[in-house]
């Protein structure tokens, strides 16, 4: 066969049916025998940087190595942002960059592209011959896998109309649990964690694979629980659940962590924004759990630390607890778990004239969007009040945007999060200024692939993060303000079906909407941009 059927065939001997990606001249015959031959599905996008962002989602949420293409050049330049936001969020994914001819350096799309790639964190491999094109495939999969993050593989164009025999190639990615610790180091934390008062179970999205444990972990020590950020939603269904861990916890959460006499972290590098800079450790001991060196004492140094897995560790915490006869904290029997997970409702009375008030519709969103629905956010002021107002069933039914600091991710991510998800809704919370970004060059990439999204765009007409600087000047913000489309109705003209919400009674019609949505929904609430909380960050 010819190198573009090998590759091809490839990704099928892995069981990849789903690629993301934007055809040109040195990748679409590979994505035409993809889908022709091989059988599989094809998301065409409108702008080469979505392809990874699909990718990125949709292997997350799925649990395996998302694939994007994109051709050379140009293509690859717009992924760079992407691959940064892939990079950092330590999620493996591949992506299949087509690269112009050595033989042809005057091509206008030719560039250095092993250095573009390196600027992103993402890793480089070659495509080094025609008849190594079914190994380079899968070891730039296998590298995505035990890397944890995204490879670029790069394909010759000159290469894909060589003939070559296929070979079959599939790497073991070697994924076992690591060893449950032992030692002075496990001694040390068991003993920190045995005489604690007041602990607290923390978890990060390195946890994901060990609910179960940390549950009997916290039961057992009569321990509340909290989580990341990232892993938003992971003990959703727990009666001592106090929500999200830091700045973003309620007044009363962030108050009973300051009480708290010792924070035991699984599968979290203890991000800044965790422990708000350090103050919610202080007069604490911090045991870290971690199956990543490089992630133990990244961002703070614990008292204790052990590289291992989160769930296997929990699991020999419960049984030293339960050798020693060591008696509950009785922490969560002092807490009123409800009082310290409540935010403030929002007052529908409060918005003036053409606007609606926005913790007042994030209420009543909560409670209308479906009970079933993948949650994502792009970037903005307006996100955190999203994470601390609007749930989702699990860690695994959230992800956010949050690992570059860019906006006009979002839309992507939804996107290819509604291809793992299949038969659940996907709702995505976006500003104005990422949904004219990144959001409407792919929200009829939505309707055309009929995919069930609810898109919510809070718009305050203005740059929210530049606004709020400039009045914190007392200088004039008009020029980080714009008067833009109506997205409502942008969003009809795509194909989906527009709602825009001035008034509360506008909102009952949105609401409405969502019940009796038949293809992607854009609900656009107006806001006032003197009047939308500050982010809580």
């Amino acid at each position: 066969m010819y190198v573009y059927q090998s590759i091809a065939q490839s990704l099928a001997d892995h069981g990849h049916d789903t690629l993301f990606g934007l055809m040109g001249d040195a990748n679409l015959f590979m994505v035409d025998h993809f889908v022709r031959a091989s059988g599989g599905t094809f998301i065409p996008v409108a702008y080469e940087g979505s392809s990874v962002l699909m990718a990125l989602a949709y292997g997350r949420v799925a649990g395996k190595v998302g694939i994007a293409t994109v051709t050379h050049g140009p293509a690859l330049t717009n992924c760079v942002t992407a691959l940064t936001e892939a990079a950092r969020a330590h999620v493996p994914m591949v992506l299949l960059a087509g690269d112009t001819a050595v033989s042809n350096p005057q091509n206008l799309q030719n560039i250095d592209q092993r250095e573009t790639v390196k600027i992103t964190g993402a890793g480089f491999e070659q495509m080094r011959a025609p008849e190594t094109a079914s190994y380079d495939v899968a070891h730039a999969i296998y590298r995505a896998q035990v890397e944890k993050r995204p490879v670029v593989l790069n394909m010759p164009v000159d290469f894909m109309w060589q003939e070559v025999e296929h070979v079959r190639h599939v790497f073991p990615s070697y994924t076992a649990a690591s060893y449950v610790p032992e030692g002075d180091d496990l001694d040390e934390a068991i003993g920190m964690i045995a005489s604690a008062k007041r602990p607290i179970i923390l978890a990060g999205i390195g946890a994901k694979d060990a609910v179960g444990s940390l549950k009997k972990l916290a039961d057992r020590l009569e321990a509340p629980l909290a989580t990341t950020l990232k892993a938003k939603g992971m003990f959703s269904d727990h009666p001592s659940n106090i929500d999200i861990f830091g700045t973003l916890s309620t007044p009363a959460a962030y108050d009973a962590i300051g009480n708290a006499d010792c924070i035991v972290a699984f599968g979290t590098s203890l991000h800044h924004f965790t422990t708000d800079k350090g103050a919610l450790m202080k007069g604490k001991r911090v045991v870290q759990i971690n199956n990543d060196v490089t992630e133990v004492a990244k961002n703070f140094h614990p008292d204790a630390a052990l590289v291992a897995d989160a769930g296997l560790t929990a699991d020999n915490i419960v049984w030293w607890l339960d050798e020693a006869e060591i008696a509950g904290s009785g922490f969560t029997a002092e807490l009123d778990i409800e009082a310290l997970t409540t935010h403030p409702k929002g007052d529908p009375d409060k918005a003036k004239t053409g606007f609606v008030n926005f913790e007042y519709a994030l209420d009543r969103l909560e409670d209308a969007l479906p009970k079933d629905r993948f949650l994502t956010t792009d970037g903005g002021r307006f996100m955190t009040e999203v994470w601390c107002r609007v749930s989702c069933p699990d860690a695994e039914s959230f992800f956010a945007t949050t690992n570059f600091g860019s906006i006009g991710l979002g839309l992507p991510i939804a996107i290819g999060a509604g291809y793992a998800v299949e038969d659940r809704p996907v709702v995505l919370f976006t500003g104005d200024g990422g949904f004219m970004m990144g959001g409407i060059n792919e929200f009829n990439t939505a309707v055309r692939m009929n995919q069930d999204l609810i898109v919510i765009v809070a718009n305050d007409s203005a740059y929210g993060a530049e606004h709020i600087q400039f009045l914190d000047r007392k200088m004039d913000p008009g020029l980080s303000m714009f008067d833009w489309p109506s997205f409502a109705q942008v969003g009809t003209a795509l194909g989906g079906h527009g709602v825009l919400v001035q008034s509360n009674e506008d909102l009952d019609r949105a609401i409405e909407a969502i019940e009796s949505r038949d293809k992607p929904l854009l609900i656009e609430l107006r806001l006032d941009p003197m009047d939308v909380p500050r982010m809580r960050m």
